[in-house]
């Protein structure tokens, strides 16, 4: 995907700024570095806000009763997510077999991908009551209808490496470890 000449958010263009950052060093000094693209991070600690965390913020919604808006795309928008378990095993397995200026897309993939409207399906079943929810029309700037990390690259490099958390174990894990303080 080009970089140039596009929207990004303040938040992006310092990723993508740190990104060249690592795979300069890796290629210069030959040293042993890895940029991870991550896909959504999340977990039971995840402390999602409106724009940012949507599995972590959309749980607590279902279950405080605030009401969460969907911008653009009718809610069909996918994500992948990666757990932070599965995020950290991946930095483990760089760690233990380093490679010099490697750049791995790492996410949920295939494997733990939804859409909004999916994800409050599995929210409200989880928690046993309806989101208050709002459509707006409108996009976010430089929001992307579809994102699924390719890992191919990474599970070729560490074929030992596997996802083990999906959406559904995802949202029960969140659900779990928050519900007392968001009901």
């Amino acid at each position: 995907m080009s970089i140039d000449n596009c929207k990004h958010s303040l938040f992006g263009a310092s990723k993508v700024a740190a990104d060249i950052l690592v795979q300069e060093y890796g290629c210069y000094f030959g040293m042993r570095t890895a940029t991870f693209r991550g896909g959504c991070l999340t977990g039971p600690n995840h402390s999602g806000t409106e724009l940012h965390g949507f599995l972590s913020y959309l749980m607590k919604c279902t279950l405080s009763g605030t009401r969460y808006t969907i911008y653009g795309y009718k809610g069909k928008q996918v994500r992948d997510n990666i757990h932070s378990y599965d995020l950290v095993n991946a930095f483990y397995q760089f760690y233990q077999a380093p490679r010099i200026g490697e750049v791995y897309n790492i996410g949920g993939g295939r494997f733990s991908n939804c859409s909004i409207l999916e994800a409050i399906q599995v929210c409200e079943r989880i928690a046993d009551r309806k989101l208050n929810w709002s459509y707006v029309e409108s996009n976010r700037i430089g929001d992307h209808i579809w994102w699924i990390s390719d890992l191919r690259k990474f599970k070729t490099h560490y074929p030992e490496w596997n996802l083990t958390y999906g959406i559904e174990e995802i949202l029960k894990e969140i659900f779990l470890q928050n519900s007392s303080r968001w009901l």
